[in-house]
């Protein structure tokens, strides 16, 4: 089989059975495809170890990122792995393959003053009722509120609100499905674009029962959310680059400096690791640290 066939249907493998996000199908593709276009129109069975340590060592040399290097790692581990399961191959060529450990970077956290400040700001602006300032307050309550990823919130359907529990029903990676609560701010902002903001801005027939929709009636994208979570909340941080990951870091790291138990808040994220959740105890220890070398006698 040629390679590029058997990536086609390695793609179409996690899509369908492991039912990864598009985002990760297209990540995998591409880091794929780049190996192909490395070594040209060769069979799967033709690629072989020095194949794959020239492919990384060209990436190196490009200036990728460790980061880069370990994701790329993975994703031809994942790939030939899954083509010896399916005896497209004899011999998996990735077995011995290495790359750089990953650096573990400590995620950009807004303070709980500043998200109070920035959520304000949003409230009065979408005082008057214009129906985008409605939609801006409640997408930036419930990413905050409820610690979601953007793909879970453009996703989310008015029926998968329980506005009496104040829950939300998402659908996180792997296709997986938890309810997730969110406070008295979000209800009320929620309430408040329900009420007079998705009326305005919908489009019968393009939104279906789309929670969050754009100018143009239709479901909102992750784009756009983007577009919305840099413009208000980066002025606030001084930062260029902010996007709604920022409310997720922030969010469980607040959970955790108010006493969250680490459990609970891996349930709220939706992690299936509690070592992805522990990242943000390190966030939450610099408080530890900072309030120890300014009082301790000893430190």
């Amino acid at each position: 089989m040629l390679l590029l066939d058997a990536i086609d249907a390695y793609c179409a493998h996690l899509a369908r059975v492991r039912r990864l996000s598009p985002a990760t199908v297209r990540a995998y593709r591409g880091d794929l495809s780049d190996l192909a276009d490395h070594v040209g129109p060769l069979d799967v069975g033709g690629v072989d170890l020095e194949h794959l340590r020239d492919w990384l060592w060209r990436a190196t040399q490009r200036g990728d990122a460790r980061s880069t290097l370990a994701r790329r790692t993975a994703a031809v581990r994942g790939f030939f792995a899954w083509c010896v399961e399916e005896e497209i191959v004899p011999l998996d060529p990735a077995l011995r393959l290495s790359a750089p450990k990953r650096g573990r970077t400590l995620p950009k956290v807004a303070t709980a003053a500043t998200m109070s400040n920035v959520l304000d700001h949003l409230r009065v602006r979408a005082d008057d009722g214009d129906p985008v300032a409605l939609r801006d307050a409640a997408v930036l309550e419930l990413l905050y509120g409820a610690a979601i990823r953007v793909s879970e919130l453009v996703g989310l359907d008015v029926d998968d609100l329980d506005r009496t529990r104040g829950t939300a029903r998402v659908l996180g990676k792997g296709g997986k499905e938890r309810v997730v609560p969110f406070g008295a701010p979000a209800a009320a902002a929620l309430d408040h674009y329900l009420v007079r903001g998705r009326p305005a801005l919908r489009n019968e027939g393009a939104a279906g029962r789309a929670l969050f929709l754009g100018s143009r009636g239709g479901r909102l994208g992750t784009r756009a959310v983007h577009d919305i979570v840099t413009r208000v909340l980066g002025p606030a941080l001084g930062e260029t680059a902010v996007g709604p990951h920022t409310l997720r870091h922030s969010a469980a790291t607040h959970l955790l400096d108010g006493g969250a138990d680490l459990r609970a808040v891996q349930e709220l994220l939706g992690h299936a690791s509690l070592g992805t959740t522990q990242i943000y105890t390190h966030v939450s220890a610099e408080k530890l640290q900072t309030a120890y070398r300014l009082a301790h006698p000893r430190a």
